[in-house]
């Protein structure tokens, strides 16, 4: 064996590193390292549901008594699906559609299916991205233009509370926080605060009436241009991290990625020192575990893990596509799930640190100023911001971070949905400036479908799009196939084969098991569950009426329905090899069973020829020279 050998294929070898050869003779990239791939999965996965959906649901799902639904289901279904897509991307070496066209081509429609979700993320995500560019060049403004009540958008009802908290002098070390626990009102004050707070304030107002220009009739016709500038923003940025592929997307997330965290223990530090700031950590860590005993917990706690570690979305199959054949992604998946739990734990303590600080600040109860998804960010915290000394710069560091945690996210959307169709077309696409073409192309299309949700109803569309394109129940039926389709269509003792080839040690062997039974089990539970609820959506007020509902149910069953076509296809092509994987897939043990149960044999082995790996001179070539 020579040394070019025990080193793999060099650069331009049209051949993946574990020796297949890539489709059409292009040659296929990899990360230049495993810091690019993990950073890349942490921009992914550490987002806005981090900030504002996991303490928000602590809050309401009884503080820390919700931790202990959040990780079982992050251990027993979580974390099996992060290994399983991941590791199914790294062994394929495709993307989210063609790797599901190799394991199993019967069900390369779970892979269209994710897509069809990703194309909805890439539409109506970048859009909170629109809204945080909005603020942030609001913020620069001072005073912050809403905190005030004489602007063109402000209505006669409009009250401003005068907040003693932002005198700057309060900021010195010997500064007279006493006023707190006396606050006097004004004539001008509503008997109502509560009332004023949900309808009256100029953050309200600044929210519904400037940014999103909400008004009576909901038209869909009437473009925010201002708004639209903004998202034309975001996706120029998002081209200008993507475009290049992962040479431009492995070097953007260094950045993207650990800057938000800067600003996020910046707000640590400012938050905690807050007068109220543990009052406000009380709603937040105490336990009522009384509230263990509704389903609806468990089922919060399962749709906030698929959400925030990106599953059932093909994501991580296609960023774990450029691994090279033997890095760890197992240790990889691990820590990195640990990294983001940890980030939504310690975002929590960030976000009701401030709110105990509005509490005791206005002596009203915290469910006036906690909620949750964009009115967390929009509305809450400008508030928040608002009421604090120096505050444009408090506002300006928030929406740094909301920006840069929103845009790594939103740019591995588009990476895997340009990778996605890549591998679908790779004679076509993998040419010299094909990549920049196409993703030039996803902008645009996603740019212009995104700019109905910056009319005067576009916040309805918003709403809908994530209530019924996102719904749980199109996310826990892929989740549950994609289980069972691993463990028993392609075989769970096969799949924990090809791991074990890959990283050089088995993994644990619940992973199996949850694979088999546990996981999909859960999902299917949790499904019947979300199949009893109905999605009731109030926008501000506006309830949508039946051709909203069409249109929400139309959204849920488009990614569903690919599944059943591709199962058609299937049939029509071959209908012998319907679940016979690519014969191009390496096998290290072919003529072992593909599933056994207690040591007994449940499927044997299938038998494919010519990709088995049996010596361990062979092994060595694959092995990249120094490790991963």
């Amino acid at each position: 064996m020579t040394e070019e050998a025990a080193r793999g294929a060099p650069d331009g070898d049209p051949k993946s590193d574990n020796g297949i050869p890539e489709e059409g003779g292009h040659p296929r990239r990899k990360w230049a390292n495993k810091m690019e791939f993990l950073f890349s999965v942490a921009g992914q996965i550490i987002g806005f549901a981090n900030i504002w959906s996991f303490p928000f649901l602590c809050y309401v799902n009884g503080g820390g008594a919700f931790f202990i639904p959040y990780f079982i289901l992050l251990f027993f279904c979580g974390m099996p699906l992060f290994v399983l897509e991941t590791a199914l991307g790294q062994y394929t070496s495709e993307g989210g559609v063609t790797a599901w066209r190799k394991i199993c081509p019967m069900f390369e429609g779970l892979g269209m299916a994710s897509q069809v979700l990703v194309m909805y993320l890439n539409i109506y995500y970048i859009v909170i991205l629109a809204w945080t560019i909005f603020y942030l060049f609001s913020s620069i403004k001072s005073p912050l233009p809403w905190t005030t009540c004489e602007n063109w958008w402000n209505t006669e009802q409009c009250f401003s509370t005068f907040s003693v908290a932002a005198d700057p002098h309060l900021t010195q070390p010997d500064a007279d926080w006493s006023f707190l626990h006396n606050i006097t009102t004004t004539s001008d004050f509503p008997d109502n605060f509560s009332y004023a707070l949900d309808h009256k304030l100029p953050e309200n107002e600044f929210y519904t009436n400037r940014v999103l220009g909400m008004s009576g009739d909901m038209y869909l016709t009437n473009v925010h241009w201002d708004v639209a500038l903004c998202l034309l923003i975001a996706w120029i940025m998002c081209y200008f991290c993507v475009w290049k592929g992962i040479r431009s997307t492995g070097k953007a997330v260094y950045f993207t990625v650990t800057f938000p965290y800067l600003l996020l223990v910046i707000l640590f530090f400012r938050g905690v020192t807050l007068p109220g700031a543990w009052e406000g950590l009380k709603y937040y860590l105490l336990p009522d575990v009384a509230m263990l005993a509704r389903p609806r917990i468990w089922c919060d706690a399962a749709s906030h893990v698929i959400h925030s570690y990106a599953l059932s979305l093909g994501v991580l199959t296609s960023l774990g596509s450029y691994n090279k054949y033997n890095n760890d992604c197992y240790r990889d998946c691990l820590a990195l799930c640990a990294l983001n739990s940890a980030t939504s734990v310690f975002a929590g303590v960030v976000v009701f640190s401030f709110l105990g600080f509005m509490v005791q600040l206005y002596d009203i109860p915290i469910e006036e100023f906690a909620s949750g998804g964009v009115g967390m960010a929009f509305i809450s915290f400008p508030k928040i911001l608002s009421s604090m000394p120096v505050s444009s710069f408090w506002a300006v560091v928030f929406f740094l971070m909301i920006l840069f945690l929103g845009l790594d996210t939103q740019f591995v959307f588009v990476e895997s949905l340009a990778t996605s169709i890549t591998d679908m077309f790779p004679h076509h696409l993998r040419r010299p400036h094909a990549r920049e073409l196409l993703v030039l192309v996803i902008a645009v299309v996603c740019f212009l479908l995104g700019l109905p949700l910056l009319t005067d109803g576009g916040i309805v569309l918003f709403h809908m799009v994530d209530a019924y394109g996102l719904s749980r129940i199109t996310l826990f039926i892929i989740a549950c196939l994609e289980t069972i389709v691993i463990a028993w269509v392609y075989g769970a003792d096969r799949f924990c084969d090809n791991i074990e080839d890959m990283i050089g040690y088995r993994p644990f062997p619940v992973l199996k098991y949850c694979w088999l039974f546990i996981t999909p089990l859960i999902c299917g539970l949790l499904l019947l569950y979300s199949l009893t609820e109905k999605i009731y959506l109030n926008v501000y007020g506006y309830e949508p009426g039946e051709s909203w509902i069409i249109l929400g149910r139309l959204l849920i069953i488009t990614p569903l329905l690919c599944i059943p076509v591709y199962i058609l296809i299937a049939v029509w092509r071959d209908v012998n090899n319907m679940t016979t994987p690519s014969s191009a897939l390496r096998q290290a043990r072919p003529h072992k069973p593909i599933l056994t149960l207690c040591k007994c044999v449940i499927f044997k082995a299938q038998g494919l020829p010519s990709r088995s790996v049996d010596n361990r001179n062979e092994k060595m070539m694959m092995e990249e020279h120094g490790g991963v």
